[in-house]
């Protein structure tokens, strides 16, 4: 054993010589604030200060810290907190959190040696960016953290005063938050999963008895279907429980396998081939679902689902041939395409399942604690009522962990086969292939405008690379936009042997927005037309009506003529629109209550950095004219009062005006109790009511919305197509689409290098129109999140496959690149807070329809700078040399 001194204790370790310094702090010393995300040395989670230095622990061997200090974040103000982490509380420079302790050990090491050096100046912001440039933020808190540390070098933050406008943020910037790999308990099991290497094959035999028989493993479960079919390379074959990962290890590679390889049908391409082979021909097996919603009704066409809706399917073939027969110059006619995008989320999927007799206690990283809770019962056959799932904090999940992960359905198998706890985590290769995906696509678009400037037709085809998943949407969502008497949209999910792709943050919006938003850019083009005075012309929504008149008046777009477009470095100014849906989810319910004279909020919802805690808490406040702080939230627990999935930017349109009938209930309950009369004006008498009130539960389920809305503003499902699909979506997937569409309008500012093909993204501004905004600061850093991913869409990000054996390539945070530090522009948000007055409260969410328009304003802006138009995302080097080779 060896000895080192860990925040200033001397600690006795492991003298394994491949024993890793991250295994030892988190398993062995308990101090899970030092986050495991890439196992590489890439993404910074792990970071540690050793004597003073920063480094990363997870390729540290612990005998190579021996002799030496090490401070973890639990150590970095642990008396007092440092100014580096109260600015991030104060600025909220964290969302959901996972990443936080690696920037705040690092950033630390950065004040620390700065203030020592320069004492109260500011650093540049490149200067900040330079130095955590070895930290990776998924959900794209990079602006704010930027500010932080500047602010924190200034000495703004060298006090004791600190407040936050986020709940949780201490527990996050002290590493105090626990997440679901972070659980640990008594007799805990490691769970693995084999998984397939083959693309396609039949499993006829599978022996776990010499995993079984190795020392140290207490379970071992078959995890195929009944058809024993492969479908993908990944796919889960079976799974063990051990003592420790590294005898799970071992267990996987005694277990034998006889199978028989399959023709295998891989990627977008092959499987249009009129040769290739139907995937799910003789499988029983029920497809994923990229979508947020019910699968929807479509037909089988060969290998292919498709799905269309028309309004003169007939006309608008017509109109389009016509207009190109007469080489009509108005027409745009263009294929798009769009990669592969990778959830990327730096927690890790996870579970740790514990039977105790029949109850079950699943600890998940989930998107949806109480629907999980059903779905584990009907799975395992349990009663409802023994199921408990807790989730207290979520490291990011963008739609990837809406569903039963296999992480879940393994470690719940395992644990009731070994009658102990069982914990499964995923490591980064798992993340990056089996978790889902934003399928890659292709996007045939023809609009063509009429003489007098009008929009006269759109078509648009649509073929997304679903793998072994249907219920693409891309097409779909031009429904919602753009009205048009004629109007043909149709969507294909391409099905072949590869990963079911999954919901990824407004599923189809992206991909539609980057071809639908290039399409009125050029006809803008071609008509002479300001670009945004087009969209204003063609696009009746109000909300969308007024983000084109604060767009418009901006100086970036008035001095958008003034940008070089000459020389190596040009720049460009573009212009996108983008919408979503305004979804709320029935029976979502909240509990108010006092106990010991403090308010109390509870409802089985989740936060996975969107601020969920901050949104009940300033609600339940500000009808009670108390501080935020005084309230007390409960969630994360299936225990609590039923609460909505985090998925569709429904969370909060759903809590919110529960909350706010609840509180009329409690309010009523107090004056009842205290027989006092209604109380209509005293803040300071509510708190001294509640003070004095003897304990109380009230609770409230979400109503319905009012019918009487703002002129033009409207259910986006209308007629007889939306009407069922309106239907479908609430007695099957449990889901209400609202009058209203969530909109939003970005414009930004690149500058393109013309040798090497580098676009650099300047300067972002965004409109965003979702109606009262809640938390304010948690809503801006929401927003700057989506933008800092659709900059990733837009340039970065892209998974490559193997089309031969099916195999991902793009397995390690090296490969598969998402955006840094770096490559943060300045973010400015205006937020326009009218047109949902007929939701209560006010407002609804924006999680989704920030990230839609992003890449097609970055392909505008490169249009714009270079004159030549973007095609293909991700818009490489590479590819824009090419593009401007072929232009000369």
């Amino acid at each position: 054993m060896n000895a080192l001194t860990i925040n200033g204790r001397v600690e006795t370790v492991s003298d394994d010589p491949d024993a890793l310094l991250v295994d030892v702090l988190r398993d062995d010393l308990k101090l899970t604030g030092t986050k495991l995300v890439c196992g590489s040395g890439v993404c910074g989670a792990c970071t540690v200060l050793l004597d003073g230095v920063p480094v990363v622990s997870c390729l540290m061997p612990v005998n190579a810290a021996v002799g030496k200090s090490v401070v973890t974040v639990e150590g970095i103000g642990a008396r007092k907190l440092h100014p580096v982490q109260k600015a991030f509380m104060a600025l909220d420079a964290l969302q959901c959190g996972f990443c936080t302790p690696g920037f705040i050990v690092e950033a630390a090491a950065f004040h620390d040696k700065w203030r020592h050096t320069q004492a109260n100046a500011t650093p540049a912001r490149d200067e900040i960016a330079a130095a955590l440039s070895g930290h990776l933020c998924r959900c794209g808190a990079y602006d704010n953290i930027l500010r932080a540390v500047a602010q924190a070098c200034t000495g703004d933050f060298d006090g004791d005063a600190i407040a936050s406008p986020r709940i949780e943020a201490r527990e996050k910037v002290t590493g105090a938050a626990k997440y679901t790999a972070d659980i640990d308990c008594e007799g805990r099991l490691e769970g693995l999963i084999l998984r397939s290497r083959s693309a396609h094959a039949r499993i006829d035999h599978l022996d776990l008895k010499p995993a079984l028989a190795i020392p140290g493993v207490a379970a071992a479960v078959s995890l195929l279907g009944d058809d024993r079919i492969i479908s993908f390379v990944g796919e889960p074959i079976a799974a063990v429980a051990a003592k420790d990962r590294k005898t799970a290890q071992e267990a996987l590679a005694a277990i034998r396998i006889v199978s028989e390889s399959l023709p295998a049908v891989v990627g977008f391409d092959a499987e249009r081939k009129p040769d290739a082979r139907i995937v799910f021909a003789g499988s029983h097996k029920t497809p994923g679902n990229v979508s947020e919603g019910a699968d929807v009704p479509a037909a089988w066409q060969m290998k292919m689902r498709r799905r269309a809706a028309a309004r003169g399917a007939k006309e608008v073939a017509g109109a389009i041939q016509t207009a190109r027969d007469a080489q009509d110059p108005l027409l745009v006619e263009t294929i798009f395409r769009t990669a592969t995008q990778s959830h990327t989320c730096l927690e890790p999927h996870a579970t740790v399942a514990h039977f105790d007799g029949d109850q079950l206690t699943v600890h998940a990283s989930t998107q949806a604690v109480f629907e999980l809770k059903d779905r584990i019962a009907k799975r395992f056959k349990l009663k409802t009522e023994n199921v408990r799932i807790i989730a207290e904090h979520v490291g990011g999940g963008f739609g990837s962990k809406s569903t039963v992960g296999m992480e879940t359905i393994a470690a719940v198998a395992l644990s009731r086969e070994a009658s102990a706890p069982v914990r499964v985590v995923y490591d980064r290769h798992e993340e990056l292939t089996v978790t889902g995906y934003r399928p890659a696509s292709q996007i045939a678009i023809a609009l063509l405008p009429s003489q007098d400037g009008k929009l006269k037709a759109l078509s648009m085809a649509a073929y997304a690379d679903t793998g072994t998943s249907v219920n693409s949407t891309v097409a779909m969502l031009a429904r919602f936009i753009y009205p048009s008497r004629l109007k043909h949209l149709v969507d294909h999910d391409v099905i072949s042997h590869l990963p079911p792709g999954a919901p990824f943050r407004a599923p189809g919006g992206p991909q539609m927005a980057f071809a639908l938003e290039q399409a009125v850019d050029e006809a803008a083009l071609r008509l002479n037309v300001d670009p945004i005075a087009l969209r204003k012309r063609w696009d009746p929504d109000p909300n969308r009506q007024r983000l084109y008149d604060w767009a418009a008046s901006l100086d970036l777009w008035r001095n958008a003529s003034k940008t070089p477009k000459t020389g190596r470095y040009r720049r460009g100014v573009g212009v996108a629109t983008g919408s979503w849906l305004y979804i709320w989810q029935p029976g979502s319910k909240v509990q108010l209550g006092i106990k010991s004279g403090r308010i109390v909020a509870s409802t089985a919802v989740q936060d996975m950095g969107q601020g969920i805690r901050t949104v009940i808490a300033n609600t339940v406040a500000r009808e009670f004219g108390l501080d935020p702080a005084e309230i007390e939230v409960r969630i994360g627990d299936s225990r609590l009062p039923e609460g909505p999935g985090s998925g569709g930017s429904r969370t909060t349109a759903s809590i919110v005006p529960s909350i706010l009938l609840a509180v009329k209930k409690l309010k009523a309950a107090i004056e009842q109790k205290t027989r006092h009369t209604p109380v209509t004006s005293s803040n300071v008498l509510w708190r001294e009511l509640i003070a004095a009130s003897s304990d109380m539960r009230v609770s409230a389920e979400r109503p319905e919305d009012s019918t009487q809305t703002a002129p033009g503003v409207r259910s986006p499902l209308r007629g007889v197509m939306g009407s069922v699909f309106g239907w479908m979506l609430r007695h099957a997937s449990h889901r209400v689409i609202g009058a209203g569409v969530p909109s939003s309008v970005q414009m930004v500012e690149v500058e393109v290098d013309t040798w090497l093909g580098h676009v650099r993204v300047l300067d972002v501004r965004v409109g965003i129109a979702v109606g009262r905004i809640i938390a304010p600061v948690l809503a801006r850093s929401q927003v700057a999140g989506a933008v800092i991913q659709g900059i990733g869409y837009a340039l970065y990000e892209g998974r490559e496959i193997d089309d031969k054996t099916g195999d991902i390539l793009t397995t390690n945070l090296e490969e598969y690149r998402i955006p840094g530090i770096s490559d943060t522009p300045m973010i400015e948000v205006h937020f326009d807070e009218g047109g949902f007055e007929h939701v209560p409260g006010g407002g609804i969410g924006l999680g989704e329809v920030g990230t839609v328009p992003t890449s097609a304003a970055i392909a505008n802006a490169i249009r714009h700078a270079i004159g030549v138009r973007p095609q293909q995302a991700p818009i490489r080097p590479d590819r824009l040399v090419a593009m401007l080779r072929t232009a000369a």
